[in-house]
């Protein structure tokens, strides 16, 4: 049976972080579906699509077994039509894991067959958010560190087009 997993996520944008947590959980599945999640209550940096294509762009290197989708509605929902069995979250610290555990089990009660599996964020990305890379790029700072090149890019271009 093929071990399918679902790293979902808004993603706006992707940072080194995100990137961390895919590639180990590229290792860790047979296949792996970086899900970005389209909220009609947040107002994101970047359009669905474009999220998509930076992501695809970001993670290109990780092989055939690695697809990004856009998906809308509850995660559970997404892994079932997707065959997953397993959700992805990554954790940088410890306050981030009272919020996930009870993602997780409300996840795990709407759909008893997808387990959730935590992976901790290298410790070098462990301060990294998309909300400070979007902030450190508004104010023409150096995101290299930060975010994938595609993304360092964009950003980029996003705010001298705002400036």
């Amino acid at each position: 049976m093929s071990r399918v997993a679902i790293f979902p996520g808004s993603f706006d944008p992707m940072t080194m972080a995100h990137l961390d947590v895919a590639r180990r959980a590229a290792s860790l599945f047979d296949r792996l579906i970086v899900g970005v999640l389209h909220n009609p209550k947040k107002s994101p940096l970047f359009p669905i699509e474009r999220r998509v294509e930076l992501i695809r762009a970001s993670v290109a290197d990780l092989g055939e077994h690695v697809a990004v989708e856009a998906f809308d509605g509850l995660t559970v929902e997404f892994a079932r039509r997707q065959g997953a069995g397993f959700l992805v979250r990554g954790l940088r610290a410890i306050s981030d894991f009272e919020a996930e555990l009870q993602m997780a089990h409300t996840n795990r009660r709407l759909e008893r067959s997808v387990d959730t599996v935590f992976l901790m964020t290298a410790l070098e990305y462990g301060f990294v958010s998309s909300t400070l890379a979007k902030e450190v790029a508004q104010f023409g700072g150096d995101v290299s560190a930060m975010v994938p090149e595609p993304v360092a890019r964009a950003l980029a271009e996003r705010f001298r087009e705002s400036r």
